[in-house]
């Protein structure tokens, strides 16, 4: 059975479709998906991210063992900032991306997907045998609202005390701070502000420990500050313009992070061994590599659609695609024979059985104003 977040009630009231997403039951959309991805382009979006998984590392060698469960270097990050790094299994494949926070000296947050979470968990427990470490699922107890859009630092600080206003809008990408609500409901409660996001936009995540009523207290003050509730299919599509690959989609166990093109996420200069790196070391280089589509018209290629040379030769698979709602034509990931990933290379799709030009280009297809 589905779980339910803190703000399902929130969700149910403003009349959201819903969907199971990693065994929890999320809302796909309110009204219309078209609607609040503008929302998120044009202005300031809300998101409930509380599936998403909450794991607490501490200890005196909460660091060291992050080095070993994690491709990239944990220990080199300082007090206050985040870093996204990806977990592998034995084999090298990847069983996650995730994004670690440094909550102190010996005291981490990090945050896997819903779907691979007890994976991830399952992982971690085995690396951290022998280490001076604990590991707490923190997921069901903790609620996760983003805040994203142009205007989303703007209608935060609003709500929040004039010293934490100054410490948020000052932040720096990928670090953190705690910040108080005016709101006198949560006048005592402290909250972690993240400068982070999945959508190409400036915008916030927000974590609200063991607190239910906050929660749905926060979710109405940004609501009543003009935020405009969106679903998954908004942040499936904006995840989409701004080039971020998805678990599932982009990345799997069947794959290596130089496969995916994140090979510059492994920490070069960690003493520790990660899981997973004496496998990536006898993989051969990738012959296929994730590469940005642009097609003409407006016949979007979905995940797995196949493509083609001008001559009829497979040369890779769509991984994920749509019509892109900010650029007004289709956009896909997909990963390609590494000789037809250069961009300008001009490919076919078949949609249903018939074929459309689409040419390999840059990513992020869309890339916001600073």
């Amino acid at each position: 059975m589905s779980k339910t977040t803190a703000l399902y009630p929130e969700h149910e009231s403003l009349g959201a479709s819903f969907t199971d997403f990693g065994g929890w039951t999320m809302p796909l959309k309110y009204k219309n998906e078209l609607e609040e991805h503008r929302a998120v382009r044009g202005d300031a979006g809300l998101f409930d991210l509380s599936h998403m998984g909450e794991l607490r590392v501490r200890g005196p060698e909460a660091a060291r063992f992050l080095d070993r469960a994690l491709i990239s270097a944990l220990s080199s990050l300082a007090v206050g900032r985040a870093k996204y790094s990806m977990a592998l299994n034995d084999e090298g494949g990847i069983i996650d991306d995730l994004i670690t926070y440094r909550l102190g000296e010996e005291d981490f947050l990090v945050i896997p997907n819903a779907s691979n979470k007890d994976t991830v968990l399952e992982s971690f427990r085995r690396t951290a045998e022998g280490l001076d470490v604990s590991i707490e699922d923190a997921t069901d107890t903790t609620t996760l609202i983003a805040v994203q859009g142009p205007r989303s630092a703007a209608l935060l600080t609003s709500l929040l005390t004039e010293e934490s206003a100054t410490a948020a809008s000052e932040l720096r990408y990928y670090a953190w701070t705690t910040v108080t609500f005016t709101d006198p409901e949560l006048t005592d409660i402290p909250i972690i502000a993240a400068r982070t996001g999945y959508t190409g936009e400036d915008g916030f995540e927000l974590y609200i420990s063991d607190n239910p009523e906050a929660s749905r207290r926060v979710w109405t003050l940004c609501r009543e500050a003009g935020a405009t509730p969106c679903g998954l299919a908004a942040r499936d599509s904006l995840r989409l313009e701004a080039g971020m690959p998805l678990y599932g989609h982009e990345l799997s166990t069947e794959l290596s992070p130089a496969d995916a093109g994140l090979a510059v996420l492994i920490g070069k200069k960690k003493e520790e061994a990660f899981v997973g790196k004496e496998a990536l070391e006898k993989k051969p280089a990738p012959s296929r590599v994730l590469a940005g589509l642009r097609g003409e018209g407006r016949r979007a290629a979905r995940e797995g659609a196949v493509l083609y040379t001008a001559d009829g030769q497979e040369v890779g698979q769509v991984t994920s695609g749509q019509l892109s709602p900010t650029l007004g034509y289709p956009v896909a990931l997909a990963y390609l024979e590494k000789e037809y990933s250069d961009v300008g290379t001009e490919l076919e799709a078949d949609i249903r059985g018939k074929r459309y030009p689409y040419a390999v280009c840059a990513t992020p297809f869309y890339r916001r104003e600073k």
